[in-house]
């Protein structure tokens, strides 16, 4: 029996595009595709699933493809369209040119069968790929298969793959990409491990492109601050959809240093991209005339809500996409202002602590300065009053990000995390992991790229008195 493996792109409600994109990658010379789950549970459709004219579009859209009556069968997920029939799995079962074909999503161990099936539209999370083909132990030819596209702040990544009856690996697929093969369980092959950066890179883009597609946005605007993750995100930004659709709006004040100007300045030049200049000192004063100067949080907020509003005016005015830009250290201890730098539609960076965001940003750099060395080297500021610095308030990043992810993504108990770090300094953190909890809660669709992330797989209260 030929099989080929179809791991195609699909999108959450959109069984038009669902139906071209399948009988686009039909091959005939086979006789079974096994594509990706199609339905719209899968997809993410989320409460989709109660909505009648949508179950019915679903029920059209396979018997839709069961009427152009291809040559070979379609696997689409668990339902088998052959013969101009739509079929669902006995038990599991079918049989396929004589051959016993089980099809699950999960996997079970000890099935009789000729090609075991796992269809399941996987979300992508890094260092959890390995694991996950480790611990499929095929006895009979197997095949994994996944989609390619987004499901709000999960990725579909694809990465599907396949192994014959010794375990062995035969195939593998690429990360957010369509790829169309037949599969020959007698050539295993070498699994192939990406760096944590290139997948992200990978992923990060994908996600941008599919937003706007999906979306019917083609721009996008972001604020440039001179500082690591707003150059990280523009440079995404621009490698995902084309620097003439990004806009890099400087917003100086009185405590912004000359090289949160220039630095941003030679970054746009660097990507080809516009900026504009909006400073905000003009706004803050004309507000505070008459009022008492404290210099406080307050007055810090209002900076970061004065910039808010132009970009919000610029995503308006020429129907562009804001792109928040603060990353997974900044959200667990709450840096960030409400309706401030926490405003936007999509956060690429949003589940990279700042120690990946660095490390992402230096392999950007391997063979020519994207992102200027200025910015890498600077210690990281929000600029809000005269001299600030992260660090004045928070410990170092290594030290925070460990413990981030060694409590939040490793789910670590907190007395094994005082092993390693102090007390005081641990019960701050998740401390305040907890009690920001209600700023995440407003916050931006940001992309998942690890298991544990703060915009899905962690659900904290937001009313609790334990921390």
């Amino acid at each position: 029996m030929k099989v080929v493996l179809a791991q195609i792109r699909l999108k959450t409600g959109n069984f038009g595009f669902n139906f071209k994109n399948i009988v686009k990658n039909v091959e005939d010379s086979c006789d079974l595709i096994v594509f990706p789950c199609a339905d719209i549970e899968e997809l993410g459709g989320k409460d989709l699933l109660l909505d009648e004219a949508c179950r019915n579009a679903q029920i059209k859209f396979f018997n839709d493809l069961a009427e152009k009556n291809f040559a070979p069968a379609l696997l689409i997920g668990d339902v088998l369209i052959r013969n101009g029939k739509v079929e669902s799995a006995q038990d599991g079962y079918f049989d396929i040119c004589g051959k016993k074909v089980f099809v699950s999503d999960t996997f079970i161990a000890d099935i009789d069968c000729d090609l075991y099936i796992l269809a399941k539209n996987r979300y992508f999370a890094l260092n959890t790929y390995r694991d996950f083909i480790e611990s499929v132990e095929a006895k009979n030819d197997f095949i994994y298969i996944n989609a390619v596209g987004m499901a709000d702040s999960n990725i579909y990544a694809g990465a599907s793959f396949a192994k014959n009856s010794k375990n062995e690996l035969v195939f593998e697929a690429v990360v957010c990409d369509e790829c169309i093969t037949e599969i020959d369980f007698s050539k295993p092959v070498d699994l192939t491990d990406e760096s944590m950066e290139e997948q992200v890179l990978k992923v990060t883009t994908f996600a941008l492109r599919e937003y706007c597609e999906n979306t019917g946005l083609k721009k996008v605007v972001l604020g440039l601050s001179g500082g690591i993750d707003s150059a990280l995100t523009a440079v995404l930004a621009v490698k995902a959809i084309g620097k003439e659709n990004v806009l890099g709006i400087l917003m100086p004040s009185m405590f912004s240093s000359e090289g949160s100007v220039t630095d941003s300045l030679e970054l746009a030049k660097n990507l080809g991209m516009n900026t504009v200049k909006e400073p905000i000192t003009p706004l803050f004063e004309a507000f505070m005339k008459g009022r008492e100067r404290l210099h406080d949080l307050a007055e810090e907020n209002l900076q970061a809500r004065l910039r808010a509003l132009i970009l919000m005016f610029y995503s308006n005015r020429e129907n562009r996409l804001l792109l928040s830009t603060g990353n997974k250290s900044e959200s667990a201890m709450g840096f960030g202002t409400l309706y401030g730098d926490l405003a936007g539609g999509l956060n690429l960076i949003c589940d990279l602590t700042k120690t990946n965001v660095y490390k992402v940003s230096n392999y950007l750099n391997k063979e020519k300065e994207i992102i200027p060395q200025a910015i890498i080297d600077k210690a990281p500021s929000a600029e809000l009053h005269p001299g600030q610095k992260d660090q004045d308030r928070l410990p170092e990043y290594t030290v925070l990000d460990d413990i981030i992810e060694m409590y939040v993504e490793q789910n670590i108990p907190v007395e094994d995390i005082y092993k390693k770090y102090d007390k005081k300094i641990v019960d701050e953190v998740v401390r305040k992991i907890y009690r920001m909890q209600f700023k995440r809660h407003q916050g931006c669709l940001g992309v998942r790229l690890t298991e544990r992330s703060f915009c899905n797989g962690v659900n904290l209260p937001v009313v609790q008195n334990f921390y």
